[in-house]
């Protein structure tokens, strides 16, 4: 269960930043992970890596290629995935072809993978993939929400943080402001729930937008910020095994 698990991100809607993205990855608090940094064996990576299978759930590249994942749950559907999806990410990372063309190579695969949302590309060329939906789907700008349905499914905590972080657009913002938003613990109603195969207490569980359980929870909050000089702010906040919340900094300029 390697992804992002709620994420939410204004694309080419903001007068200094073409980007703003959220991101919570919500993940068993033993699975072994390292926090982002670049990659040794590839320096122009910058992405976590999920040590138990390799792959990754969010990255960004100097060159300026984006990816994220998040899986899609409906324990309705029963799959025998071959391939973990954080490959999906990674190798997207590291190769040099156009998201489509991309996105093309995994929907022939597609069957190999656990259900997932996959979104990759670049500031200019942004693409969608869900191997439930399997239809390739280029971004406009706009403001998305991505949890673990399709993308910009109503979910309550998709509509909260998309509402949340379209005010702050609005009036401006500061990065502690834009991690509040993913600090969000609140439950919504029973009836707003989805239903995807869990029972009604699971569902409350992983309803917030921040996920707190003794053994399954958020375990990173990311935000990134690209301004329109392809200037990167990359934010990370990990929890470490002492329950202590580690804040990471990144920055640097695409070229």
């Amino acid at each position: 269960m390697i992804a992002i698990c709620t994420l939410i991100f204004a694309y080419k809607v903001h007068p200094e930043y073409d980007l703003v993205f959220l991101g919570n990855r919500d993940e068993f608090k033993n699975r072994p992970t390292a926090f982002s940094h670049f990659w040794d064996d590839h320096s122009d990576i910058l992405a976590g890596i999920d040590l138990l299978k390799g792959g990754t759930w969010t990255g960004i590249t100097k060159k300026g290629r984006i990816a994220f994942i998040t899986n899609y749950r409906d324990f309705n559907i029963q799959r025998d995935p071959l391939l973990s999806r954080g490959y999906l990410v990674k190798d997207f990372l590291l190769k040099n072809i156009s998201p489509f063309t991309y996105l093309k190579e995994v929907q022939k695969e597609k069957d190999k993978y656990d259900l997932f949302n996959l979104i990759v590309g670049s500031l200019d060329d942004l693409c969608y993939y869900s191997n439930v939906e399997n239809k390739i789907k280029k971004l406009t700008p706009g403001l998305y929400g991505l949890s673990n349905a399709l993308l910009d499914t109503p979910w309550p905590k998709v509509v909260k943080a998309k509402n949340r972080l379209s005010s702050l657009l609005k009036i401006g913002f500061s990065v502690p402001q834009l991690f509040e938003i993913l600090d969000d613990t609140e439950i919504p109603p029973d009836e707003n729930l989805p239903d995807t195969g869990l029972t009604l207490d699971k569902e409350r569980m992983l309803s917030p937008i921040h996920i707190d359980t003794p053994t399954y929870g958020t375990r990173i909050k990311t935000v990134i910020l690209i301004n329109k000089s392809g200037d990167v702010k990359f934010y990370e906040k990990g929890l470490n095994d002492n329950g202590s919340w580690e804040l990471n900094k990144f920055k640097f300029t695409i070229y």
